[in-house]
């Protein structure tokens, strides 16, 4: 039960993070690693998977991982990253990760889905 949580915690940052990076600047190289995006997002953790109120440390990460994503290989690493932990969410978890860009101000180019197309993310839209 505890690697389940461990699981289904993982996955919500990643549908999480899949959000932001649809909505990252465009141009450049770099990639951003599973580990900054699990780190910025953690905050957002106990919306995702319980709802109730968004933490402003959640908005906070979310905003610090945008900025951090200037590059669209950039923005594609943190949803592939993202979208690599989809298939273990729940409906729910998935539901609740796509409401947090809207309730932290953040408009997103695409949906929050298990099925998000990770080449389309290109533009910012915050």
């Amino acid at each position: 039960m505890a690697n389940s949580s461990a699981i289904n915690k993982q996955v919500t940052l990643v549908v999480f993070m899949a959000m932001l990076i649809m909505s990252f600047s465009s141009g450049g190289q770099a990639q951003i690693p599973c580990s900054t995006v699990s780190n910025d997002l953690y905050p957002c953790l106990s919306y995702i998977m319980n709802g109730g109120t968004v933490d402003p440390a959640c908005c906070g990460g979310i905003k610090a991982l945008i900025n951090s994503a200037k590059t669209k290989t950039d923005r594609q690493s943190v949803c592939s990253c993202l979208k690599s932990f989809l298939s273990n969410a729940t409906d729910g978890q998935i539901k609740n990760a796509a409401a947090i860009p809207g309730l932290c101000g953040v408009k997103l180019p695409v949906n929050i889905t298990r099925n998000m197309d990770c080449s389309k993310v290109n533009s910012i839209y915050y």
